[in-house]
């Protein structure tokens, strides 16, 4: 690989401080401090199936709820995502994945378009997840994807236990992520795009 493909964000507004690092080639290391217990253990998963290294550290308003700290997170880990990957040379660009965990099962599709846009079917059983309010799973969904500039289907296909739902999505995502990001070597050089661009 001819340049690593990493990439530092930092994003400071009134209600939080956050400062992403990433590794796309990594070995899925991860140090996660967000103050939100199950959200770390998610991005964990992120680390750990998308075999990125991911150093993550968020200051939140997390006084008030944790909206603003998931979604900044998600938003300020997709502008990461999209300067590591730079002009896309040679990647697969498009991610699937299935992934069961006990009763649960969840399909997450993404391609690195250049166009931003989710659809996300998860009918959690639950509101709350630990502190972890699981509305907050599309927010932080919904600001990767309009940053990272990539397309994603997140389907939960069933699932009785919401903590399982939650982490099948966030495994698929990793997962998918993983396929997507990798370097074909039948590709290299290559856009993949007939367009010539993404």
């Amino acid at each position: 690989m001819s340049t690593p493909r990493t990439a530092e964000i930092t994003r400071n507004t009134a209600e939080t401080q956050i400062r992403v690092a990433v590794n796309l080639d990594g070995t899925g290391q991860a140090k996660l401090a967000t103050g939100i217990g199950f959200f770390d253990h998610m991005l964990d998963q992120i680390a750990r199936h998308g075999l990125i290294d991911l150093d993550i550290d968020a200051k939140g308003d997390l006084h008030i709820d944790g909206h603003h700290t998931v979604e900044d997170v998600g938003i300020t880990l997709g502008q990461a995502v999209y300067k590591a990957v730079g002009d896309k040379k040679g990647i697969r660009r498009y991610g699937h994945a299935y992934v069961p965990l006990d009763e649960a099962l969840s399909r997450v599709v993404i391609d690195f378009s250049g166009r931003p846009g989710l659809v996300m079917n998860v009918p959690f059983k639950s509101g709350m997840i630990g502190t972890f309010d699981t509305q907050l799973a599309h927010e932080f969904f919904q600001g990767f994807a309009n940053h990272a500039f990539v397309t994603l289907h997140i389907d939960n296909l069933r699932g009785e236990n919401a903590h399982h739902q939650c982490e099948t999505v966030f495994k698929a995502f990793a997962r998918a992520l993983r396929f997507a990001l990798e370097l074909d070597p039948r590709a290299a050089g290559m856009i993949p795009s007939t367009k010539g661009s993404l």
